[in-house]
C-alpha cells in the first residue's frame, strides 16, 4: 500500500508545475514539524546551531518550509529531469571541464540538499558520473528511488566496499564521482568528525576507501 501511494504521489508531482509542488512540500513539512515531536527535536537544535555559527537571523518557520521544498524538488526532478535541466544555471563550468580533462577523475562533495538530485544529471550531459548513496532498508522504497534516479550516464552505487571499489575504478578511468559528506555510516564504520559547536553529528563514509586507493 505504501509503495502504491508513493508512486501515486510521484505521478501527481510529475504533472504539476514546480511552483505548486514546492508549495505542497512546504505545507507538508510544516504539518510534519507541528505534528512530530521527534522531528522537532532533530530539526530545531540543528537549525539553531547553524544560525548561531553563521550569525544568521533566526527564521525557523522559513527553514521548515524550505526543508519541505527541498524534498518536493527532488521528487519533481525524478519525474521531470529534462524540464529541471532547462531551469539550471551553471557557473564556472570551465573549472569542471579543466579538472576532468586532466584525466585523473573528478571528486565532488555535495551536501544532501535538493541540488544533489540535479547535479549528477548536469554532469551526465557531459561525462559519466558515479554517485555514492545509502540504500534504504526497505526493498520497496529502494525500487522507487532507483527508478526515480535512473538516468543515462549516471551510476548509483551503495555505501559499502563494493560501492567504494566501483568509485575507485571510475576515478581510474578519469570519470566523475559524487559523495555526500553527510552520509550516515553504520555502527563502527566511517570516520566521525566534530561539527557544529563540537557535536559529532557530521560524518564521512570512508570505510574501505584507504584500502582501495592504496592497493597496487
Amino acid at each position: 500500500m505504501r509503495k502504491f501511494l508513493l508512486k501515486l504521489g510521484l505521478d501527481l508531482v510529475a504533472v504539476l508545475p514546480l511552483a505548486v509542488v514546492q508549495v505542497l512540500g512546504a505545507f507538508l513539512d510544516l504539518l510534519a514539524y507541528i505534528g512530530s515531536k521527534q522531528y522537532r527535536s532533530l530539526f530545531k537544535p540543528q537549525y539553531a546551531a547553524v544560525v548561531k555559527s553563521r550569525n544568521l537571523p533566526f527564521e525557523l518557520w522559513k527553514a521548515v518550509r524550505a526543508s519541505g521544498m527541498l524534498f518536493s524538488d527532488s521528487l519533481w526532478i525524478w519525474r521531470n529531469p529534462k524540464k529541471a535541466l532547462h531551469l539550471v544555471e551553471v557557473q564556472g563550468w570551465n573549472i569542471v571541464e579543466s579538472a576532468i580533462n586532466e584525466g585523473h577523475g573528478l571528486v565532488m562533495l555535495t551536501p544532501n540538499l535538493g541540488g544533489f538530485e540535479i547535479i549528477p544529471r548536469v554532469l551526465a550531459q557531459h561525462f559519466p558520473a558515479t554517485i555514492l548513496y545509502r540504500p534504504s532498508r526497505q526493498n520497496w522504497l529502494n525500487e522507487i528511488v532507483e527508478e526515480g534516479r535512473a538516468y543515462p550516464n549516471m551510476h548509483f552505487v551503495p555505501t559499502n566496499l563494493n560501492g567504494v571499489r566501483q568509485m575507485t575504478r571510475a576515478l581510474t578511468r578519469g570519470e566523475a564521482i559524487g559523495i555526500l559528506p553527510d552520509q550516515v555510516p553504520s555502527g563502527g564504520e566511517g570516520v566521525w568528525v566534530l561539527f557544529l559547536e563540537g557535536r559529532p553529528t557530521q560524518h564521512l563514509y570512508l570505510q574501505g576507501w584507504q584500502t582501495e586507493i592504496t592497493r597496487p
